[in-house]
């Protein structure tokens, strides 16, 4: 066994044993929550398009809802991307040239038939997809692709459908 690999298993160690007096308290941590299960591929920088990614998501106001982006649903798959789907009238006074860059209408996706809610009854799911296309998402890609480790770049791939605005 590796040092650092018994490091890591210290450390679990620990985690679990921490983890049973927390049980006892059992407070809602910010991790719990991200039950909407969305899946839809991006397109990077360099125009070619990647995924699906599968987003898991929670509200955490009536502004914004947040979303942990992972390559597949298996149980050990990377934390690859960030996504804040922010509310349009927040999202629209950033200078525009700022919303172009970074941003994108969900509506906009949305309409383009490449994303799925998943997971929930049709009823729900449109609901959903409803609420979502009164948002702008903005994604913050952090594992770079086929690399071992994070290299500290942040890219910001865009929809597929992605228009620039010009108001």
């Amino acid at each position: 066994m590796s040092k650092s690999f018994a490091v890591i298993g210290t450390f679990v160690i620990a985690l679990l044993a921490g983890g049973a007096a927390q049980a006892e308290e059992k407070q809602p941590s910010p991790a719990e929550g991200f039950n909407i299960h969305v899946m839809a591929p991006h397109k990077f920088e360099d125009g070619t398009v990647h995924g699906p990614y599968h987003h898991y998501c929670k509200p955490i106001s009536a502004e914004v809802l947040q979303c942990l982006l992972f390559e597949s649903t298996k149980p050990n798959a990377l934390l690859t991307d960030i996504e804040y789907f922010v509310a349009k009238p927040i999202s629209r006074e950033l200078p525009l040239d700022v919303w172009n860059k970074f941003y994108h209408d969900h509506e906009v996706e949305i309409a383009t038939g490449r994303v799925q809610v998943l997971d929930l009854p049709e009823d729900k799911a449109k609901e959903i997809a409803a609420a979502a296309a009164k948002t702008d998402g903005i994604i913050f890609h952090l594992w770079p692709d086929g690399k071992p480790a994070p290299t500290g770049e942040v890219g910001h791939p865009q929809s597929v459908g992605h228009k620039h605005r010009k108001e």
